[in-house]
């Protein structure tokens, strides 16, 4: 088999079902762990994902909502399930920017809510939803990633306040910072969180330590993290230290 081939195999199955161990995709591909460490060497290199002990996880923070909307999609619903039932009629709820904040306005039809966004899937998902207040943040599109951002959006946000905001992330540290791949969706997040009385992250397992190069916040800034993933011992001192409650997510019934 190619190098190149390989690459968008081992790509293909970090991004379909998470990080993976060498051992595993050295199964899965037929060749030796050794050419599956040279293969992760080079794919990091290129920036296309980050090696953890033992294995990787893809790179995924800066894809376009197209090509990751389909990813751990079970693991999303029950992490936005889980989400949703904090929320009650009459509050106001902000989602943020991505995929598993999408999930989430799928659970929020029949509400009675205010929601604010910058996500223009959420927009369209609750277009329709006349029991719903909805509120779209103004801003530039980034039309592949079907999010507003810029100043626009901070400006519009300090003029705002919800009850609830859920955070979406690339990656959480040992230390509980909370990291994104995208530089310019920051300010915007930061400013999500300013508006916001409680703060909600909610991240699937491949999150744990997940990628990204710019932190959004520290572990003092949340609330809250739903999640599906067993997390490390490191992890959980860091955010129970900081008084954040970690939430699992049930397993999405049949």
């Amino acid at each position: 088999m190619l190098a190149e081939r390989r690459h968008q195999l081992i790509l293909r199955a970090l991004r379909s079902g998470g990080p993976a161990a060498v051992t595993d995709l050295s199964e899965q591909l037929g060749v030796s762990p050794a050419t599956i460490r040279r293969d992760l060497l080079k794919l990091e290199e290129d920036g296309l994902l980050t090696r953890v002990h033992g294995g990787a996880v893809a790179e995924e923070g800066d894809q376009p909502f197209a090509e990751v909307a389909g990813v751990r999609v079970a693991e999303k619903d029950a992490i936005a399930a889980r989400a949703a039932a904090m929320v009650k009629d009459g509050q106001s709820v902000l989602l943020d920017i991505g995929t598993t904040a999408y999930r989430l306005a799928r659970q929020l039809h029949g509400r009675r809510l205010t929601v604010i966004t910058s996500n223009l899937v959420v927009y369209e998902e609750l277009a329709d939803d006349e029991g719903i207040e909805l509120v779209l943040l103004g801003g530039m599109v980034r039309r592949e990633y079907r999010s507003l951002v810029g100043f626009l959006t901070e400006d519009n946000l300090r003029q705002l306040h919800a009850d609830w905001l859920f955070l979406g992330t690339s990656g959480v540290r040992p230390g509980g910072q909370v990291m994104d791949t995208t530089v310019v969706e920051v300010p915007v997040k930061r400013a999500m969180i300013e508006a916001s009385d409680r703060v909600v992250l909610l991240a699937d397992q491949a999150k744990f330590p997940g990628t990204g190069m710019a932190k959004v916040c520290g572990p003092e800034d949340l609330d809250v993290v739903v999640t599906n993933a067993p997390v490390d011992a490191t992890t959980r001192s860091s955010l129970e230290e900081a008084g954040v409650e970690i939430v699992p997510a049930g397993e999405v019934q049949a």
